[in-house]
């Protein structure tokens, strides 16, 4: 006896799209083909972007980033730094329109060698005396001290010890007055592994990339001195290194703010 219930009717896929059909595609490989299509379109749009993210970095890059790419991975910076308030003794060049006068390179770089405590000599192997601050300093929050005080000079001398052991430098910078050199030197407290002065080239010396150093910074009326040292090995000091004499010896170089001082008082400091 035949069965009076009539036979329902499989429902149409979802999965079943006309031009897909026409070519011979089941509903379960139609909806298959969607998903990969899907995914490779993605990774195409993915991909064009890379692209043209890459294409916009590689042809446009402001000149402060670009300075401030120099402190990227391996660029020598100080592992530790300590800064100083100005002395009353530099009151009186407080501010650069009682020392107007441009420091040239004879009044910087006037001694060849500085000498310190047990025989210790640096010879100067290395030096510049630009009017852009810019060049010399990497990092954007330091080049933006530099350019709020107004910084035109920036005198770099690097410096070899008589015995080989010891590299140092040291960086002297020309600001407005004394409260821009004040601000540089307490940003850097902070700041200084993100922003320091850029390590003169020379092939008698030379800060290794991963080497240890020390540096300072010493705010001098309008003036700031960033002093740098460390072993040409690169290797952390040891007892028998003593990185205060040699800091005390690079400072040597700060003798023409000093002049500068007796020049305006008409008494030796």
């Amino acid at each position: 006896m035949r069965s009076s219930r009539k036979r329902r009717r499989t429902p149409p896929s979802d999965w079943q799209l006309p031009l897909l059909t026409d070519m011979g595609l089941r509903p379960e490989q139609q909806r298959l083909f969607v998903i990969i299509a899907s995914v490779l379109g993605v990774l195409v749009v993915a991909v064009g972007l890379v692209a043209v993210v890459g294409s916009m970095g590689s042809s446009y890059l402001p000149e402060r980033a670009a300075t401030a790419a120099v402190g990227g991975v391996g660029t020598p910076r100080p592992n530790s730094f300590h800064g100083w308030s100005s002395p009353k003794l530099f009151e009186v060049v407080s501010d650069r329109t009682r020392d107007a006068k441009p420091l040239t390179d004879k009044e910087v770089f006037a001694g060849k060698t500085l000498t310190g405590e047990n025989k210790l000599t640096l010879k100067l192997v290395a030096h510049d005396l630009g009017d852009t601050c810019a060049s010399v300093l990497w990092g954007p929050e330091l080049q933006a001290l530099a350019e709020a005080g107004e910084c035109t000079q920036a005198a770099r001398g690097l410096y070899r010890s008589g015995d080989g052991r010891y590299v140092a430098q040291y960086t002297l910078l020309n600001l407005r007055d004394a409260k821009a050199a004040e601000a540089m030197v307490n940003g850097l407290k902070e700041g200084y592994r993100g922003g320091w002065s850029v390590a003169l080239q020379s092939d008698k010396a030379a800060f290794l990339p991963s080497g240890y150093t020390q540096g300072g910074g010493y705010a001098l009326g309008h003036y700031v001195g960033l002093v740098w040292v460390g072993r040409t090995d690169g290797a952390e000091p040891t007892a028998k290194d003593d990185f205060v004499s040699l800091t005390l010896a690079l400072r040597g170089a700060e003798k023409a703010v000093y002049r500068r001082v007796v020049a305006i008082t008409g008494k030796p400091s």
